[in-house]
């Protein structure tokens, strides 16, 4: 054909009969309601899978016969039925009477730099971004007063193809917003709503847009528009973008451009949850805002931080994002003008001892009032790593503390398990996810259609594997003889070998290759025909990354050797459908990191969830969750080995329990071709993790230790024009001015020995350098002989100021107490500042010991 070429987009119509397709297209509530998937899938399978299960995306490229004919369909209009009652009673307003999980007009801003709610909306890179999504989910199913804040990102993470030699290719293409499920935001005039942030030189705008989560809203920000010159409308282009310079604006945008697009909303969140640093920027424009009414720097300060929470999420370096003093003060003069005259102090907060760069996570703790990692091993690695902030307090006793991360387990369970789960459980299971009783009935399950689900799980999985290996091989121009050779043990029609799952981001902490310490040992054990073993591998390295670029290519390199053909595949384009199969499918889901890295690892918990045992280090999650009968663990090595020692001494670990455990019991079957122990162990895996690792446990926990009390704080400071977070700052200024001459001496003789139910009097001179007596407080701590940190106390006794003076004149601090501890007892005199508006007692990091 000859002539210009035009192109016509010719959109399906939507029959009357079936017009809430596009509403159902529209709200991310199919991204955990699998029956509304399946819906469209229905309509056309192939599409469906083709189009990469976007519903926006496949009702524009659905052929408009296959929607009449599906309108006339009686069993199909009976399906779509029974989606609108489950849409409708899911979004009807809560029933009269009913608890809400926070006091009327509260309302948590939920801030985060990508969020994973389903491949359809590619904003995400991987854990981080999921556990966003998973947050949104399940304040959906709690109702709970939630909006979340983020970018609009034109080409989300990269796609990854593998070549013959294992090298990782990263493509990027640009998303149609027309196809993925959101909506540009209309302010009260009715138009597309913008807001600004002045950059040096320039004004940003950024294009407001929503994505509906079930009963949430999802705001995301986008400079890519009109009005913008190309460099700005770059901004949001790409998530994770390797310019620094690019990323502070990022973050700029995210964090100062996120309180403006709420307040144009008129939104008035009384909590803000900075997820990760990268939003941290938002603390400082609602400092302006006060400033610019008024009130001191200080006060605005403490008014701020005090409804502010923030969750750290990595304990690796390169995740705490630090920019330029030089840099950030340019664009700090700019974006807040207000700011000029205490830019000083706004660089202040950012820094961190003995460091020249401003600190993203150093500005968010302090910040902030309240402060998480994300599980118990990783809130230690946290507030060891941000003790520097609090620097007289012990890494154990400073506010970090912790609240262990959860999955949303209606995203996360397989069809069959929630088919299963409704027959041995009930239809409400989902509303008594956190009940372990409820869990109870999985145990009950006979062990034949146990065995039956997983089976089931697994040749899907497999089917997936031998598709994406299958065009990953063909498009290297591998023949189809080897690509028979390469599969034959990923078998969906006899899914009876054992198959090990290891898929997350490879980076290098995360060792994907420790199973490659000793080639020998490993040949060993995969090459038993009568017990063999397949290992899959998948995961993406950052485009940047060339050391975990290095780890997919051994990988490859190992799978190639003749001895591990068929035995180790590695599956190209980790995504959110891949994570899905893989944590439902394999019968063991392998995580080997560098110990304490892991933050928590929350593909464990989807693995467990769906009947899959872990075998782990014991880092992140597994700490807590690891116990006799439900997988295996590796015990860390010693900190105090070199990194090569370490991974020889895990490594080791790691084969004997392949080579004793996992693989006997695996194989050791009955006449009806299972293992009774293998069984055994997944049922418990499962009852035992799905209650106390679900997002509905950790959400709850946020609202009811952070969120509530964060909210109370924040209007008690700012009520009555900031009464009280003035008098908060005054005081704190006060303090911080005297403390350093502040000084403890004892006034009695020491007493070496009494019987138990004596007692024991203490009396401590305080110089307090001007300080009244009630802003200290003076404590007595007792713990056994060799405790290393005051967390390890045995008893507290606080100590209470007398009218007795010094010969000196200082005040005395005395107490007369009886240890109820027996045996040998240390004890300490220390003192603190003490205010009853501090959000934690060593809040100010100060504190002074005899």
């Amino acid at each position: 054909m000859h002539g210009t070429i035009y192109r016509l987009d010719v959109r399906p119509k939507l029959p009357q009969r079936l017009e809430r397709l596009a509403e159902f297209a529209g709200n991310l509530w199919y991204s955990w309601h699998r029956p509304t998937r399946s819906l469209f899938a229905r309509l056309n399978p192939t599409l469906w899978q083709d189009i990469g299960h976007s519903p926006k995306a496949f009702l524009r490229n659905i052929d408009q016969s296959l929607l009449d004919e599906a309108a006339r369909d009686s069993a199909f209009a009976d399906a779509y039925d029974l989606v609108i009652a489950a849409y409708d009673a899911y979004h009807a307003p809560a029933a009269p009477g009913s608890a809400p999980a926070l006091p009327e007009g509260d309302r948590v801003a939920y801030f985060c730099a990508e969020f994973g709610m389903h491949e359809s909306l590619p904003i995400y890179s991987g854990g981080l971004g999921i556990l966003a999504g998973d947050h949104c989910k399940t304040a959906s199913d709690m109702r709970l007063p939630f909006v979340g804040v983020g970018l609009l990102y034109r080409q989300g993470y990269f796609q990854q193809t593998i070549d013959a030699d294992g090298r990782q290719h990263a493509h990027y293409a640009d998303t149609d917003f027309d196809l993925v499920p959101i909506e540009p935001v209309h302010g009260a005039d009715g138009r597309e709503l913008r807001v600004s942030v002045a950059f040096p030189g320039r004004t940003v705008l950024c294009k407001v847009w929503r994505a509906r989560v079930g009963h949430v809203a999802l705001y995301l920000l986008d400079t890519d528009i009109e009005g913008n010159r190309a460099a700005d409308r770059n901004i949001t282009h790409q998530l994770y973008i390797g310019s620094i310079a690019t990323r502070l604006e990022q973050e700029i945008v995210l964090g100062v451009g996120g309180v403006r697009a709420l307040a144009a909303l008129g939104i008035e969140p009384s909590c803000w949850h900075v997820n990760e640093g990268h939003p941290a920027f938002l603390t400082l424009e609602r400092i302006c805002r006060l400033v610019a009414r008024g009130v001191a720097f200080d006060a605005a300060l403490e008014a701020v931080a005090a409804s502010t929470v923030f969750t750290t999420h990595t304990p690796v370096a390169a995740g705490h994002d630090h920019f330029s003093e030089d840099t950030v003060r340019t664009y700090l003069e700019s974006v807040f003008p207000e700011l000029r005259p205490h830019v000083e102090a706004a660089l202040a907060l950012g820094r961190l001892p003995g460091a020249l760069d401003f600190n993203l996570t150093a500005l968010a703790v302090r910040a902030s009032r309240a402060q998480n990692g994300v599980s118990r091993i990783h809130g230690g690695v946290a507030a060891s790593s941000c003790a520097p902030l609090w620097a007289q307090i012990d890494p154990e006793d400073n506010p970090l503390g912790y609240i262990t991360n959860g999955v949303h387990v209606p995203t996360f369970l397989s069809d069959r398990w929630h088919e299963e789960l409704e027959r041995c459980i009930g239809q409400d299971w989902t509303e008594r996810l956190s009940d372990a009783r409820c869990w109870e009935a999985v145990r009950a399950i006979p062990d034949a259609k146990f065995w039956a689900v997983h089976q089931a799980l697994k040749a899907q999985m497999l089917h997936l594997v031998r598709f994406r290996v299958r065009r990953q091989q063909l498009r290297a121009d591998g023949s189809e003889a080897h690509l028979d050779r390469l599969l034959k043990l990923a078998d969906p029609e006899k899914p009876d070998v054992l198959t090990v799952g290891f898929g997350r981001r490879f980076a290098t902490y995360k060792r994907a290759t420790l199973l490659f310490e000793r080639l020998d040992w490993l040949r060993e054990i995969v090459s038993d025909p009568k017990r063999p073993v397949l290992f899959l591998y998948t995961g993406k390295a950052h485009p940047a990354d060339q050391p975990g670029q290095d780890l997919i290519r051994r990988v490859a390199e190992v799978a190639r050797m003749p001895e591990f053909e068929s035995k180790i595949l590695f599956i190209e384009n980790y995504d959110l459908r891949v994570g899905r199969r893989l944590v439902s499918g394999v019968d063991v889901w392998l995580n080997n990191p560098v110990y304490p890295m892991e933050a928590c690892g929350t593909s464990g918990m989807k693995a467990a969830i769906n009947g899959v045992l872990n075998l782990s280090v014991l880092d992140g999650w597994w700490g807590e969750g690891y116990g006799g009968g439900i997988g295996w663990a590796i015990k860390p090595a010693s900190q105090a080995l070199d990194a090569q020692r370490r991974d020889a001494d895990e490594a080791r670990t790691l084969y004997e329990l392949l080579q004793d455990q996992v693989v006997p019991l695996y194989y050791a079957r009955n006449a009806e071709g299972f293992s009774p122990g293998w069984v055994a162990m997944a049922k418990e895996s499962m009852a035992s993790v799905a209650p106390r690792f679900s997002s509905l446990r950790m959400l709850r926990e946020y609202v009811e230790r952070f969120y509530g009390p964060a909210s109370n704080r924040g209007r008690r400071l700012a009520a009555q024009d900031l009464r009280e977070g003035r008098a908060l700052a005054d005081w704190k200024a006060r303090v911080r001015a005297a403390w350093k001459d502040v000084r403890l001496q004892s006034v009695d003789q020491a007493v070496a020995s009494i019987e138990h139910g004596g007692s024991v009097r203490v009396a401590i001179a305080a110089a307090l350098n001007g300080l009244a007596p009630t802003d200290v407080v003076v404590e007595i701590v007792l713990a056994r002989p060799g405790a290393s940190h005051a967390s390890e106390s045995l008893e507290r006794w606080r100590l209470l100021p007398s009218p007795q003076r010094s010969d000196s004149g200082d005040c005395v601090y005395a107490l007369e107490f009886s240890p109820q501890s027996c045996g040998r007892i240390d004890y300490r005199v220390r003192a603190y500042p003490s205010h009853e508006l501090l959000a934690h007692p060593f809040e100010m990091g100060l504190m002074l010991w005899l």
